[in-house]
């Protein structure tokens, strides 16, 4: 329903102009923002940021052509106003709202669509995929642990290779492998490393962008993990879940960093050094197990390059899927720029493993 208002100019009553719904919520949008950086909510003291990061995120939020938070606001809700208070000020919160404002804290830069999260979530799915993929992968590791009779180091057992799961380069035909091998870990302090970064990072990233995003950015890791490990070291199979959880680790990491200012999360910076420890204890343990003589050669130990396949798609794919909270990543031209490049890179390994092993006279070790 359209709405008329007379408007005075120079003591002479103009004729009423018709304003459509589209065009009056925009325009509530605009306020609302306006109001949102001024006095209704309150802005904590800017910290410094440098000029070069301010450049690239004016850059990457023009080629994201990401949309005001406010104008879809005001679409979605007409009239309704942002509260003054912040969200962090609210009182009598339940156990459950307290963690979904946790959470908002941690994960997104700005105060508007921490409220907007905050009042949208209602555990309805709940975080599920993490939470599958991590009890399938102790189910999966305490298994071998049975049969194998070890915890501590399960890859010098000559039987540990001889599953159907982990990536072999002598079975790389067997496609399955490419994304199967996430269930097996080399030991308990493989898994616990690991199992401990996907739940305290997954699981939030989860519950504000859903299953769907945070599964696509895992599955790209975890594929790009072992197709790397096919490019680059081309003898060496491949276990673990390091490629997914690094995408994701390394593309929060990232978002931090680019939205440092608007991050309002507790002790940022050590948490960031301490998953920066982590991942580099991970990725140093996964080295040196690479390098150590083999318990049953010409095999040689697991790869670590799966790690740097997931942080490079963390760095591109996954900072893309982050950043557009709320928003249709078929809409955003970065979005389309990664993806391409991602599918171009699998579309050559592919290629690679099928012609390169035997151009190359690569020797590979025998199947388990």
């Amino acid at each position: 329903m359209e709405e008329s208002s007379p408007r005075m100019t120079g003591g002479t009553r103009e004729a009423p102009v018709n304003i459509s719904p589209a065009v009056a919520a925009h325009a509530e949008g605009e306020e609302i923002e306006v109001l949102e950086s001024t006095d209704v909510l309150p802005v904590a003291p800017e910290e410094v940021v440098s000029p070069q990061l301010i450049q690239w995120k004016s850059l990457f939020d023009k080629m994201s052509n990401k949309r005001s938070n406010s104008f879809r606001r005001a679409i979605l809700q007409g009239s309704r106003q942002l509260k003054g208070c912040s969200l962090r000020d609210e009182v009598g919160l339940g156990l459950p709202q307290r963690l979904v404002r946790h959470v908002a804290y941690e994960t997104l830069p700005r105060e508007v669509d921490r409220k907007w999260y905050f009042d949208s979530y209602t555990y309805c799915p709940p975080p599920w995929l993490i939470l599958a993929i991590t009890i399938a992968e102790v189910a999966v590791f305490m298994y071998y642990g049975i049969q194998l009779d070890r915890l501590v180091l399960q890859v010098s057992s000559p039987s540990f290779l001889k599953s159907p799961l982990p990536y072999h380069p002598q079975l790389r035909a067997q496609a399955w492998r490419y994304f199967s091998y996430v269930f097996m870990h080399t030991g308990i302090e493989h898994l616990s490393l690991n199992m401990a970064m996907q739940l305290l990072v997954g699981v939030p990233l989860e519950m504000v962008h859903g299953a769907l995003r945070i599964g696509l950015v895992y599955v790209c890791g975890v594929l790009a993990g072992s197709l790397a490990v096919s490019v680059t070291d081309m003898t060496a199979p491949v276990v673990g879940s390091s490629g997914g959880v690094y995408a994701l680790v390394s593309a929060h990491l990232a978002n931090v960093v680019m939205n440092w200012s608007g991050m309002k999360c507790q002790f940022k910076l050590f948490r960031m050094a301490m998953a920066l420890v982590c991942m580099s204890v991970e990725f140093g343990r996964a080295v040196w197990l690479r390098f150590y003589p083999p318990a049953f050669p010409p095999c040689p130990n697991p790869s670590f390059v799966a790690h740097l396949g997931g942080v490079a798609v963390g760095l591109t794919l996954g900072v893309v899927v982050l950043q557009n909270y709320e928003q249709r990543l078929q809409e955003q031209s970065l979005f389309w720029i990664f993806f391409c490049v991602y599918t171009l890179f699998v579309l050559c390994a592919v290629f690679w493993n099928i012609f390169a092993y035997s151009l190359l006279d690569v020797r590979i070790p025998p199947a388990p």
